[in-house]
């Protein structure tokens, strides 16, 4: 019997079933695109939240709120009209705390104009009152603003120990309550913030080329080194560099040349190559000055902009870099910087508490947030050159200032700055300083326009200055 025919079983193929693979890429896109539009929709909404006290602040459809000294004491109130407070409230702080109107760009309410608008996402325009606290004292403001009397100037210190700002005055000075209606007619500068400003330092320069000094030839050399003065001195190239004192000072060691704020002391020391110029420029630039044009960054204060110190030094043996050394020629200091180097120099270590002005803000919700910073500047010079220097500048007050600062243990350094203003010529006087007391630990700077004689002088405000913040900086 034949034998039957075994069947033979083909596995059938497997069916595909999987997409194209470059419906799979689309897939992915897809899902990619997806996910970028939901990210984008996230921060559309945070963005709207976040942001709107601002869109609506620059839209002028929402009232703003309160800018306080640390006691309280009103400085701006955007929700009713200034003309509701006493005459005189905002004489002495207008172009610092500034308003809402626009003519003013570097004051606090300009760049906290979004923290001071009445407006919240969720509770609109009924949410409540904004507020900033300042480190201000506007008792102390108004004393040291009065006691310029007619002058012009600005002056400015804060508690070098903490960073608090306490006084920062600039004259002549807007007062917000009165408006703009007269602005053609207002004094030069009335709108601007003079301590935050470049001005010809004069004098006051000798602290940063002795800064210099001390980092580059050490303090026990450079306090031995002495030079004489018969009233004018002629460097290498021929240029006269001139003394206050005409029949000049003999000779002189460095704190003689440094207490009779001696030019020509101060040019041989710049010339005479001991302190390379490679030397001086190292610690201008550390310091914060922007040399030959050089960039150097622009000082912050709560997001108020001060411009950098700046000048020119290309050869010790010229009058450009010697005079600019003196604080003359194409030297520019702001008061703030001059305040920020003492605050260093006091605390002997080379590098200064961070200077703050706004302290705390409150939403319109209510929430309050601290927002004090006390962090440090970057070492600007070596805590050996601070401690030198500190010495130096406290036996100057010792001797000179005694009287005027009646018994308040300070240093300091005065300059006399020659301006020539379009063709316009006068002189500036400016101090410089600290003082070391518990009672009051500041760092100031004073700077007087167009002094003369008979006027005021930096040294008089100086002491009404301590005298008003004097306890308020242990509060």
């Amino acid at each position: 019997m034949a034998k039957k025919q075994q069947k033979t079983r083909t596995n059938a193929p497997q069916l595909d079933i999987s997409a194209p693979a470059s419906m799979r890429r689309a897939g992915k896109w897809t899902a990619l695109l997806l996910s970028c539009f939901l990210a984008a929709l996230v921060y559309l909404g945070y963005t709207l939240i976040s942001e709107a006290p601002l869109y609506m602040a620059k839209s002028g459809k929402t009232t703003y709120g309160t800018v306080c000294d640390r006691n309280g004491d009103v400085l701006f109130d955007g929700s009713q009209p200034l003309t509701n407070y006493a005459p005189g409230q905002f004489a002495d702080v207008g172009n610092l705390i500034g308003d809402t109107s626009g003519q003013m760009s570097n004051t606090v309410v300009a760049k906290h104009l979004p923290e001071l608008a009445n407006y919240s996402f969720t509770y609109g325009n009924e949410a409540g009152s904004a507020s900033l606290t300042t480190t201000l004292s506007h008792a102390a403001n108004r004393a040291v603003y009065y006691a310029f009397g007619e002058k012009n100037g600005a002056a400015i210190a804060y508690n070098w120990k903490t960073g608090e700002i306490l006084v920062c005055v600039s004259r002549p000075c807007v007062d917000i309550a009165q408006g703009y209606a007269n602005l053609e007619n207002m004094a030069p500068g009335s709108l601007l913030c003079k301590a935050f400003f470049p001005t010809v330092p004069g004098s006051t320069q000798k602290v940063s080329t002795l800064l210099a000094a001390y980092e580059s030839a050490g303090v026990q050399a450079v306090n031995a080194l002495e030079y004489t003065c018969e009233g004018k001195w002629t460097n290498a190239g021929g240029d006269t560099i001139n003394c206050h004192q005409i029949y000049g000072h003999g000779t002189q060691n460095l704190l003689q040349g440094f207490e009779n704020s001696c030019n020509p002391y101060f040019a041989q020391l710049v010339q005479s190559g001991i302190v390379p110029l490679s030397s001086i420029i190292g610690t201008y630039t550390r310091m914060g000055y922007s040399v030959n044009g050089q960039k150097a960054n622009p000082l912050n204060l709560d997001g108020i902009t001060i411009s950098p110190a700046s000048t020119r030094l290309s050869d010790p043996q010229n009058f450009e870099t010697q005079w600019g050394a003196l604080g003359q020629g194409k030297t520019l200091v702001s008061p703030y910087q001059l305040m920020l180097w003492q605050g260093a120099i006091a605390n002997g270590t080379g590098s200064a508490v961070q200077p703050y002005l706004v302290s705390k803000k409150t939403s319109p919700t209510g929430e309050t947030v601290d927002i004090a910073f006390h962090g440090s500047t970057p070492q600007m010079f070596t805590p050996a050159a601070a401690q030198g220097v500190k010495e130096i500048e406290t036996q100057n007050a010792a001797d000179h200032y005694y009287v005027s600062f009646d018994g308040y243990n300070c240093g300091c350094k005065s300059g006399t700055a020659q301006v020539n203003d379009n063709g316009r010529e006068y002189e500036n006087s400016l101090l410089a300083g600290f003082c070391l007391d518990d009672r009051a630990p500041v760092a100031f700077c004073i700077l007087i326009e167009e002094r003369n004689s008979w006027d005021v002088s930096t040294a008089q405000i100086a002491k009404v200055l301590l005298d008003n913040v004097s306890g308020i900086c242990n509060e």
